[in-house]
């Protein structure tokens, strides 16, 4: 998902053109490896990868080494220090692990002075957003689950560790994020936006339980390492498994956050659609078979129920704060795939899913806000499938 984050001119690095731009990356890498490794080594044929994030994106050949280094690296040069500290102890988090075990590039040196982060390169892998609009519907399920799966052992080998993580950003220069007081205030807010956009009041006792809701995913059981930018385009689909790119908004936070993005899938992601019926079930049944063993309370079918509703509650009131006052202000009518139609996806799952937890007026509550975004917007709107499965 991509998270807009505001930058100042304390924390950016120089800009130039394009090729500047190019240049300065590949000789920031050279001077990170001379260092790490007490030798010169060149780097030539920058390849521009165009990364939509705050870094400059490149790979690069190994021209000359005297060490056993990769034929090529992807080097990150940071236009934002806040966002390279990020990332780096994202990264530096996973190092402990055997190359089967991460779900990632490999840190290959970095300097927070330049700003830059030398990786390992995944190569050509098609990401998880191809698989999806490819006209290949199995091929699109096989990637999913192995998606899941892979999502499932980035928190199971991370849990208990916030403290390193943390430990790993300060020495960076960052701080570590939290979305306590974000989410409280969208908690507070969206019933106001219901009443004025789409005339659906909320009750008090829908309140209460999403205060309670909140208060219950801001607490310290199921946390994990999550790169909280899930976006399908963020994900590549090797030989061995998904492998997860980009940790600029990484954080340790509720794993179930991650998890509710399955049954409410990418919610956050512009270019989301619809999966199949049933596929979202299957995911989490993968995640959830990858995390049991570190969190044996989620074998209790309750417990797991509760949980999961809890953040999907939090997900999709989270992103019907932030979209749904513009939509009323520029959406004259909508087409299968807007953005309308997936809020009116989403609040019908929650109203299901509600239901299906004896959660009565939160149900009740969930299904007037699907109908009232579909008066408002459509009406008869559909959620639109990804090619792949149309």
């Amino acid at each position: 998902m991509r998270v807009d984050t505001p930058s100042t001119g304390d924390d950016l690095l120089a800009e130039g053109p394009e090729e500047d731009q190019l240049q300065a990356a590949v000789a920031a890498a050279e001077s990170v490896l001379a260092d790490r490794f007490g030798s010169p080594i060149t780097l030539t044929d920058p390849e521009d990868l165009a990364g939509s994030g705050p870094a400059v994106v490149v790979r690069v050949r190994v021209a000359s080494s005297p060490f056993s280094l990769p034929k090529t690296l992807v080097v990150k040069h940071y236009r934002r220090q806040s966002a390279f500290a990020t990332e780096a102890a994202s990264y530096q988090l996973f190092t402990a692990l055997t190359s089967e075990e991460r779900m990632c590039p490999e840190p290959i040196g970095h300097d927070k002075t330049r700003g830059v982060l030398v990786l390992s390169d995944l190569g050509l892998a098609p990401t998880l957003e191809d698989k999806l609009h490819q006209r290949d519907a199995r091929a699109a399920e096989r990637a999913l689950l192995s998606w899941s799966r892979a999502l499932g052992r980035v928190h199971a080998t991370t849990a208990r560790r916030e403290a390193d993580f943390n430990a790993l950003l300060r020495r960076l220069g960052g701080t570590p994020s939290c979305d306590d007081e974000a989410q409280a205030a969208v908690a507070a807010q969206l019933p106001a936006v219901l009443q004025d956009v789409l005339g659906v009041s909320t009750s008090d006792t829908v309140r209460e339980q999403v205060s309670a809701a909140l208060a219950r995913v801001q607490a310290a059981t199921f946390r994990a390492f999550s790169p909280v930018d899930l976006s399908p385009e963020n994900n590549l689909v090797t030989s061995s498994g998904v492998r997860f790119l980009d940790f600029e908004h990484g954080q340790v936070r509720n794993a179930l956050l991650d998890v509710a993005h399955m049954r409410v899938p990418f919610a956050f992601w512009q270019g989301a659609l619809a999966l199949p019926a049933g596929m979202s079930e299957a995911m989490i049944a993968g995640w959830r078979a990858e995390v049991v063993s570190v969190w044996p309370r989620l074998a209790d079918e309750s417990v797991f129920s509760e949980a999961l509703l809890d953040c999907q509650l939090m997900c999709v009131w989270q992103q019907t704060h932030r979209e749904l006052p513009g939509l009323a202000a520029s959406v004259n009518g909508a087409q299968a795939s807007s953005r309308p139609a997936a809020l009116v996806s989403w609040w019908q799952e929650l109203s299901k899913q509600a239901a299906f937890a004896g959660a009565d007026d939160l149900a009740d509550h969930a299904g007037a806000v699907a109908a009232g975004l579909d008066e408002r917007f459509g009406p008869g709107l559909e959620f639109a499938p990804y090619p792949a499965f149309a």
